[in-house]
């Protein structure tokens, strides 16, 4: 099987990246994503607005956790390090080919650390709709009245919800639940 790739690495290339993706059909786009015009994640999101149906693999000379994440929810499929990108590159485009996820053994190893770690591992993806959105307000700094106001329900049950937050996802504090809502990308500074 022929797998057609695009490899995206400076910043002139990313015009003409996005004009490709929109005439060519690419299995695989490998891309950079530290670019000076564009940031890989603006690119990836750009991509999929497009109704681009490549798989992205994130290529970086950073293997720090919020990059990834970032990546992961603009809709990248893998996320290889430039230090690894000699000896995993074709298995990360193979592996993304085929409809698998690929992570550098450093990436893998940090989130898995992380996932492990964290309190109330796993929790995030238990809360309801109506408490990931009184975390979200308490994260932008509303008091129980005013998201009470917000959401047009009684100043108890925002406690009542802010309450279960705090049991879930095992914090103590308003400053641990924006903490964990900016860390899990329910809120952005």
């Amino acid at each position: 099987m022929n797998t057609r790739v695009m490899l995206v690495e400076d910043h002139r290339m990313v015009r003409e990246a996005l004009e490709h993706v929109r005439t060519t059909r690419f299995d695989v786009v490998v891309l950079d994503i530290t670019l000076p015009d564009f940031n890989g994640i603006e690119v990836t999101t750009r991509m999929r607005d497009q109704g681009c149906q490549a798989k992205v693999i994130a290529l970086s000379a950073f293997s720090d956790k919020r990059f990834v994440k970032a990546m992961l929810r603009a809709g990248a499929s893998g996320y290889v390090t430039k230090s690894a990108a000699g000896t995993e590159l074709v298995q990360a485009i193979r592996s993304v080919a085929a409809g698998q996820g690929y992570f550098s053994p450093d990436i893998a190893g940090t989130l898995a650390t992380e996932m492990h770690d964290a309190p109330g591992k796993g929790a995030s993806l238990a809360l309801t709709r109506r408490e990931r959105e009184v975390l979200r307000l308490i994260a932008e700094g509303l008091r129980s009245q005013a998201i009470a106001t917000h959401l047009k329900v009684s100043v108890a049950t925002v406690d009542v919800h802010r309450r279960n937050l705090m049991r879930k996802l095992a914090l103590r504090s308003a400053a641990d639940l924006t903490k964990y809502a900016i860390r899990e990308g329910i809120v952005t500074l």
